[in-house]
């Protein structure tokens, strides 16, 4: 499994990948909290300690490596900078990179580097080194999709502080697609001194034992003031042991807990749940170049199977929300004028009917246990539409098996992805015909055309108009089941302040956290 894939989970919510760590307000379900609220003046030290989901032999160091750990990931993201990251409006903000500028025709891309950026030991961030590293990052197995559109040999230097990038094909959204994996090393270092390469990040690597960490104040940021002295992550194997770990005030942040523990930590006065609506996206996947979903008609019946309601009630507890198949719902641009679709199991038969669909096989649907609801939601799911006449079997898969054999390869599976605030993010991963993570195979000519003339439209209007066109596409003839989509949930101590309260990557950027006294 390619780095990006799970990088962008995490950031999104999940595993723990887009990931809004809001306070939910007002709610009987869920006390209004300040861990991600104004509480007053931010003070100085302290050390947060947050858990944070992993697997010991799962344990990778490199910035640009394969990361299956959310604990790896969150320490990674402290240590290191991207160019970009998460914003509100617009979308994407200067972080690395401390501003861009585009050429006429939207495939030269010029980033300069903020200034005072330093790596930990002192030496400053150059133009060669950003070169450097995202040449390493293209140069990975998945690194077409890091960088879509980008050669190596079209990453080059500009004197000192300026990094041009130049696109294969116009792209308005460049600066958004490089905010999760473009990590800056030092030029130069070597694979086997990887781990130890001092990045330009908040915080510094104090110690790293077997996926445990702990990071101290970089007090020399460019980006601004540290209010923590340290944070220390630590490395759980389920929620349950995090939200357990954090009740028993072990670890002062337990992140995407999910709704048992929430309703576990119901009532203590002494915690803050933090619910982070349209947090992930939970689809079903439905192959689109060939097996038995290849017919627009049985997919569409598939989705009109589905009873969305109950699956939000049922799998999330009601921590979630239906969702209408178009993936990037936290994007302004996202086209909330699509009808909403309703379960309808007369059009459903009638659809199965028409395409000639076996109704006397049972067809195996793949999940695995890797978050909170996946493998309830293929049961669910399963039991739903064998009422239109759809009979479905849930093979459930150890987590290295499914993403080696299944992702990218099954007739019919569960994924979940995060990262939601991007429309264009998710076709240019998963949709456009020649993605490198188009997970139902899915090549459309016209999704292809509105894809390239939307990301090459410079005006923003005209290009959420042209997104439109877009996701009706997706919203017809995708090979998408998108039911629902799932809340972070996150059990903060009752001490904690400042945490983030952006989607996506925003999540791990913890240098504006504090503890009050």
């Amino acid at each position: 499994m390619d780095l990006t894939r799970r990088q962008l989970l995490w950031a999104g919510g999940a595993i723990g990948a887009g990931v809004m760590l809001t306070a939910c307000g007002g709610s009987d379900e869920e006390p209004t909290g300040s861990a991600s609220g104004d509480s007053g003046k931010p003070r100085k030290g302290g050390t947060l300690r947050v858990g944070a989901l992993g697997r010991a032999g799962a344990i990778t160091r490199d910035p640009h490596g394969s990361q299956a750990n959310e604990s790896d990931y969150l320490i990674i993201s402290l240590i290191y900078d991207t160019l970009t990251v998460p914003g509100t409006k617009p979308n994407t903000e200067p972080r690395l990179a401390s501003d861009w500028t585009a050429s006429k025709d939207l495939k030269t891309w010029r980033f300069t580097i903020a200034k005072g950026a330093k790596f930990h030991d002192g030496t400053p961030v150059t133009a060669e080194d950003v070169v450097f590293s995202l040449k390493r990052l293209r140069a990975t197995p998945a690194g077409a999709s890091r960088l879509p559109g980008i050669q190596a040999k079209n990453i080059t230097a500009d004197g000192d502080d300026t990094v041009v990038v130049v696109s294969d094909y116009a792209n308005a959204e460049l600066p958004l697609l490089v905010r999760l994996t473009t990590f800056v090393v030092p030029k130069g270092t070597k694979d086997k001194d990887i781990a130890k390469a001092p990045g330009t990040g908040p915080f510094k690597l104090d110690w790293f034992r077997g996926g445990n960490a702990r990071l101290v104040r970089n007090d020399d940021w460019y980006g601004g003031e540290v209010h923590l002295d340290a944070i220390e992550v630590k490395i759980f194997e389920s929620p349950q042991a995090m939200a357990s770990a954090l009740l028993a005030n072990q670890i002062d942040v337990a992140s995407n807990v999910g709704a048992v523990a929430a309703r576990t930590a119901k009532g203590r006065k002494d915690v803050q749940t933090v619910r982070r609506p349209n947090d992930m996206a939970m689809p079903i996947v439905m192959r689109t170049a060939d097996g038995p979903f290849a017919d627009a008609k049985v997919r569409e019946a598939l989705r009109l199977a589905v009873d969305r309601e109950a699956m939000v009630t049922q799998v999330l507890s009601g921590y979630g929300t239906v969702a209408n198949d178009v993936l990037g719902t936290g994007d302004p641009a996202y086209d909330k004028s699509l009808p909403q679709r309703a379960r309808d199991l007369a059009k459903a038969k009638e659809l199965l009917k028409e395409a000639k669909f076996d109704t006397s096989k049972t067809y195996e649907l793949y999940t695995t246990e890797d978050i909170s609801g996946l493998a309830e939601s293929a049961t669910l799911f399963a039991t739903q539409v064998r009422e239109a006449g759809v009979k479905i079997k849930v093979v459930k898969q150890e987590s290295a098996v499914f993403w080696d054999k299944t992702w990218l390869k099954g007739d019919l599976y569960t994924t979940y992805w995060g990262t939601n605030d991007s429309v264009v993010f998710f076709a240019s991963k998963t949709m456009v015909s020649d993605s490198g993570q188009n997970e139902a195979g899915w090549k459309d000519e016209a999704f292809d055309t509105a894809y390239e003339k939307a990301i090459g439209t410079a005006d923003a209007t005209e290009r959420t108009a042209l997104l439109k066109e877009l996701q009706q596409i997706e919203y017809d003839s995708s090979g998408y089941l998108l039911w629902g989509m799932a809340d972070g949930i996150d059990l903060a101590g009752s001490k904690v302040r400042g945490l983030p309260t952006l989607p996506g990557y925003g999540r791990v950027l913890l240098e504006g956290a504090w503890l009050a006294s």
